[in-house]
C-alpha cells in the first residue's frame, strides 16, 4: 500500500487523491479544539478541473497521496492556445492546452525543457523556475539620458507576454522575469 498522509502532511503545495481526483493543497490553516483534538482546514484545487474546494480533516483521517509523475519535456512551439511539447527521453509529441497548464504557460519560450506533471497519463500541470529569462521583442526605445528606475514602460517578451520594465530596457535586451507575479526583477 502507498504511503497514507495524516491531516498535519497537508502543507501547501502536497497533492492529494480525493474520489479519483488530483488535488493540490492551495491554503493550509490548523485549529486545535481542546478535546476534541486538532482539525485541518484546506484549500484544495481540481487539477483536472480547475475548481477550488475546502474541506476538513481530522487526526484519523487517512488521504491518499495522488499518483502523479513528472516527465521532461521540450516546448517547441506555440499553436494558437496550445503549446505543443516533445518528451525528452521517448521523443513523443504531447498538444497542451494552455489553459491546462495555468498563468506559468506565458513564460516558456520555445526549446525550453521544462517539467510536466502527469496524473493518469494526462498533463496536469506545468514546473517552472520561478524565474526565467526572456527576450525583449518589442518595446518603446529607451531615451538618452533617461535612467529613470521607478518609470515603468510596457515591453513584449518572446512568448507573447507583456510586462512592464524600466525605461532603460530596450528590444534586443534579455530580462529576468518573476513567473508566479510575472514582473521584471533585472537585465540578464
Amino acid at each position: 500500500m502507498a504511503n497514507v498522509y495524516g491531516h498535519t502532511d497537508l502543507k501547501i503545495g502536497v497533492v492529494v487523491e480525493l474520489e479519483g481526483a488530483p488535488y493540490r493543497v492551495t491554503d493550509y490553516s490548523h485549529h486545535a479544539m481542546g478535546r476534541g483534538g486538532a482539525v485541518v482546514q484546506v484549500k484544495l484545487k481540481n487539477l483536472l478541473t480547475g475548481g477550488v474546494i475546502e474541506k476538513s480533516f481530522r487526526g484519523s483521517d487517512k488521504i491518499m497521496p495522488a499518483d502523479v509523475t513528472r516527465a521532461n519535456m521540450q516546448m517547441l512551439y506555440r499553436e494558437g492556445d496550445n503549446l505543443v511539447f516533445m518528451n525528452n527521453e521517448t521523443y513523443d509529441q504531447e498538444t497542451v492546452s494552455a489553459d491546462v497548464l495555468g498563468e506559468q504557460s506565458k513564460y516558456v519560450a520555445d526549446d525550453t525543457t521544462v517539467g510536466l506533471q502527469m496524473f493518469n497519463g494526462r498533463v496536469i500541470g506545468l514546473e517552472i523556475p520561478n524565474a526565467v529569462v526572456l527576450e525583449v521583442t518589442a518595446t518603446e526605445p529607451g531615451v538618452k539620458g533617461d535612467t529613470a528606475t521607478t518609470a515603468l514602460k510596457q515591453a513584449t517578451l518572446e512568448t507573447g507576454v507583456s510586462v512592464m520594465v524600466p525605461l532603460f530596457v530596450n528590444e534586443g535586451d534579455k530580462i529576468k522575469v518573476n513567473t508566479l507575479s510575472g514582473s521584471y526583477l533585472a537585465r540578464a
